[in-house]
């Protein structure tokens, strides 16, 4: 335990810090390091932000087209809540525009706008069962991605960066993608940094986004003037004074500043090796589509995706904005999935042959599902649907994880699930499972609670989709 002066004692009383002047290995009790042997190193999460429609892609419910128009019965909605949207209006059942095609070995039943997925269905598992409590856009992301609607927790990437810690020493462990959006797009509603921030764990964990136009990375050029040489001795006399102050003060977040410039030092150099794709074949260049060429396309983000997992950074988290669909919904799920269907199978293929998906878990998901019920205009090819947290889908892949499988049911109206219900909670705690990690042991002591990702509620490992 470090020795404080009575200066440096008082005033962190003052400030109600007392436990920031603790060092970090005193502060955390929380459990680290693997709980048993782990099936994969790293996950590539691809958040689909908006809520994909599971009607018109995964969950196929043939007996809709016969009663379309009709209203749903108030059995199936029961006491659900509603958005302000469609509160009070009357609830007519919208079946899909898309037709639905069986793929792979098993037959599975997916969406005619997904052809590529389909044809590496054999290597995936579509989990149909998934649910949560957040209606809206903003707690349904944070949700998804911190475990806890309130904002401020510790996100998905900064639990795998503390419980594990980096298996690279020149990339952040924990690196996001946001897609560029085009004009054509609408209803995209803002990424905040506290969807990959580290909350109340040491900020060192928090993620790393890249633009998506211009310098990856920014700041990460020295300024006109400066060069290599100079910019080093910056940092060692920077590096000097920081070392001082903490011998003062033991704060652990100037240990993580020193770390971090250190890191940004690096990343001058590893960062445009990173993004530079020229060296690719154009074999490696066509399995993502046209867009790989794109800067910022949600295309060339998978490629990068695949670059970062082979130099073992541990989270990538890709977003792709733009499945927000209130009405219109035929010619924007459309156009949402020419951007995702091709890329997201050429990331499966490339993993698979280059022997990365073992080890690689790979989720595909959004914050929650549509309503059975449509919006605005109803007709064949034009309708919308409103936010639903009863029911909706993922997609896994690699990692451990059983390849050409369905996992779990929704009622005849893609309502409710009726069979293997996955909450999201259950879902955090079945990633962390796969990478060696007991997500009942994962925890960070905070403000008087055993912090953890999946919070206080119940959660549970599925272990049905397991290999």
């Amino acid at each position: 335990m470090p020795e404080f002066s009575r200066r440096s004692f008082l005033g962190a009383m003052s400030m109600g810090a007392i436990g920031g002047m603790l060092p970090q290995n005193l502060q955390a009790a929380g459990v680290k390091g693997l709980h048993h042997k782990p099936k994969a190193k790293r996950v590539i999460m691809l958040f689909m932000a908006g809520g994909q429609s599971q009607l018109d892609l995964f969950d196929y419910k043939p007996d809709l087209y016969k009663l379309a128009g009709q209203e749903l019965p108030p059995s199936v909605i029961g006491n659900q809540r509603f958005t302000a949207m469609t509160k009070n209006a009357k609830k007519i059942i919208a079946s899909s525009k898309f037709k639905f095609n069986r793929y792979g070995s098993n037959g599975i039943e997916m969406s005619e706008l997904l052809p590529n997925l389909g044809g590496v269905m054999d290597d995936l598992c579509l989990v149909k069962s998934m649910y949560t409590e957040s209606i809206n856009h903003d707690p349904g992301k944070t949700m998804f991605c911190t475990g806890t609607e309130l904002p401020g927790n510790p996100s998905m990437g900064s639990w795998l960066s503390y419980g594990l810690g980096t298996m690279n020493k020149d990339l952040p462990d924990f690196v996001v993608l946001p897609s560029a959006y085009w004009s054509g797009k609408t209803n995209v509603q803002a990424l905040y940094s506290r969807l990959w921030g580290s909350g109340c764990l040491p900020s060192k964990h928090q993620g790393t986004s890249f633009q998506s136009k211009g310098d990856p990375v920014l700041f990460l050029s020295n300024p006109k003037g400066v060069s290599p040489s100079v910019r080093r001795r910056m940092l060692d006399t920077v590096g000097r004074l920081n070392k001082k102050h903490f011998n003062e003060l033991h704060d652990p977040e100037i240990e993580t500043t020193m770390a971090q410039q250190e890191m940004a030092y690096r990343m001058q150099t590893s960062i445009p090796e990173l993004t530079d794709i020229s060296k690719e074949s154009k074999a490696t260049l066509d399995l993502y589509g046209p867009e790989v060429m794109n800067q910022g396309s949600y295309a060339r983000n998978c490629l990068l995706a695949r670059r970062m997992a082979e130099r073992d950074v541990r989270f990538i988290q890709l977003f792709h904005r733009g499945w927000d669909h209130h009405s219109n919904l035929p010619t924007h799920m459309d156009g949402q999935c020419r951007d995702v269907d091709h890329p997201t199978a050429g990331l499966i293929k490339d993993l698979k042959q280059l022997g990365l998906l073992e080890d690689t878990l790979v989720v595909m998901v959004g914050e929650f599902g549509r309503t059975t019920y449509g919006q605005g205009k109803l007709t064949k090819d034009h309708y919308g649907r409103d936010h639903h947290p009863r029911c909706f889908s993922a997609l896994l892949a690699g990692g451990g994880i059983q390849a050409g499988i369905s996992y779990g049911e929704t009622d005849d109206f893609s309502y409710n699930v009726v069979d293997k219900p996955v909450h999201v909670r259950d879902l955090h705690a079945t990633m962390l499972w796969q990478l060696g990690l007991d997500h009942h042991k994962l925890t960070f002591p905070f403000q008087g609670l055993d912090v953890k990702l999946t919070g206080v509620n119940p959660a549970n490992v599925v272990q049905g989709i397991l290999a």
